[in-house]
């Protein structure tokens, strides 16, 4: 897909200024429901970025939420230089970090394996700082792992998918994760409270085959 440099610029713009509602229903995780009293016990914490993370936090509850394993998104920033940087900060290109997504989930129920393969399904991994019209190092696609282990599957995982998927090299850059910073409140489930807010046309499910050993 191509895209021009009047629509990139119109793309950041709609995003800086787009409008915002705080009155739209939505779920949360309240205090003694089921879902919180899990968190409590065994999980593990996935921390991604794949582009806008308005629509990757959106398509990953989409698909593992509702007691599919993933218990809590939220969207903030990661891998930068900067404390308590601000989304027109991040946005400039200065702080270094990346939007990004932390997703709380329960691994007895769907395990980190499974949510690489769809990180890698829901976005283009191939484009380096860029998905869709969203061109800057903040829209890199990124794995930081927590320990060792989530280091190992990622790296697993990656080389299949580059050979089996998209039989060329992967943009994706894996490292352990550094400080997290929430963004701000209005972006957290953006796209649940703006059902018309912007998505990026580079995230959407794709349809490949399973990955073999």
């Amino acid at each position: 897909m191509n895209f021009t440099a009047s629509t990139i610029r119109f793309s950041l713009f709609s995003r800086l200024t787009r409008p915002f509602s705080t009155n739209t229903p939505f779920l949360s995780l309240a205090p003694g429901s089921a879902a919180s009293r899990t968190m409590s016990h065994s999980t593990e914490k996935a921390t991604l970025a794949a582009g806008c993370f308005w629509g990757v936090e959106h398509l990953f509850r989409k698909n593992f939420g509702n007691g599919k394993g993933v218990l809590d998104a939220k969207v903030g920033y990661c891998g930068g230089s900067t404390a308590s940087p601000s989304y027109r900060a991040v946005c400039s290109g200065d702080t270094g970090h990346a939007e990004a997504v932390e997703l709380t989930f329960d691994p007895s129920t769907v395990t980190y394996r499974s949510l690489l393969e769809f990180f890698y399904r829901m976005h283009d991994p191939t484009t380096a700082n860029r998905q869709g019209p969203d061109v800057g190092t903040q829209y890199r696609s990124a794995i930081f792992t927590h320990g060792e282990e989530q280091e190992k599957i990622a790296r697993d995982v990656t080389e299949k998918v580059s050979k089996q998927w998209y039989k060329q090299p992967i943009s994706t850059v894996i490292i352990p994760a550094a400080q997290w910073w929430d963004a701000e409140e209005y972006h957290q489930l953006y796209l649940d409270k703006n059902p018309g807010g912007y998505e990026c046309p580079a995230h959407f499910v794709r349809n490949f085959p399973p990955l073999s050993d």
